[in-house]
């Protein structure tokens, strides 16, 4: 089991430290109490499952901290915005050639990494350590999207909002995933989330209450 540090600092102290301002992120000057993650390796959707309940949150590997989803607001910075790509297997992004910002499945060290994370989950605890990570909710300026890339460059879509919700992520105990998360225009987007799954010991169905995570995209 990871230790835990849950954190909440000032708005205008953490802006400062992520190189943002208030005004850049459209947020009011006296903003509560909100951490602002804009780089590094971050499970978005952290999952543990501690005294019988799932417990969702955010948990931020560079600092090794944790945070509820609703102390945090995840950002793309202006540098995440491409093109969509000529290919019709990336419609779903919109019209070849439109901006689309997209928090990216490879590493890059200047934006955010956002993952999927399931380490803190036993094995054992859930039927065939199978869990289920369902995107019940979207809202925002336009479309979300969560897609994988093979090595070919050809994409799988997990989650698409644009064809409607709720969506399906299968991951297991123990397991970690990463993805693009793509944004089709800027502005402040909110996603809910559910996890669930099979105790293996009595068959019960178990299911997280819906967190919502904020995400800020930054146009350049």
């Amino acid at each position: 089991m990871r230790k835990r540090y849950r954190v909440a600092l000032p708005a205008a102290a953490v802006l400062a430290l992520s190189g943002l301002t208030l005004s850049g992120l459209g947020l009011p000057a006296q903003a509560a109490p909100c951490v602002v993650l804009d780089q590094g390796h971050v499970d978005v959707i952290g999952i543990a499952f501690e005294n019988g309940a799932f417990d969702l949150h955010v948990h931020d590997e560079e600092n090794a901290a944790e945070y509820a989803p609703d102390e945090v607001q995840l950002v793309a910075k202006p540098g995440s915005e491409i093109a969509v790509p000529d290919d019709p297997q990336y419609g779903f992004l919109g019209a070849a050639g439109d901006p689309v910002w997209v928090l990216p499945q490879v590493q890059n060290p200047d934006l955010l990494w956002p993952g999927i994370g399931a380490e803190e989950v036993e094995p054992g605890v859930f039927s065939g350590d199978a869990l289920k990570v369902d995107i019940v909710g979207a809202s925002g300026p336009a479309d979300v999207s969560i897609f994988t890339t093979d090595a070919f460059g050809a994409p799988t879509v997990l989650v698409d909002s644009g064809d409607g919700l709720p969506d399906r992520i299968n991951t297991s105990a123990g397991g970690h995933l990463h993805a693009n998360w793509a944004f089709e225009a800027p502005g402040t987007y909110k996603l809910k989330v559910r996890v669930s799954g099979t105790l293996a010991a009595t068959g019960e169905n178990v299911t997280s209450p819906i967190a919502t995570y904020v995400f800020k995209v930054v146009s350049a």
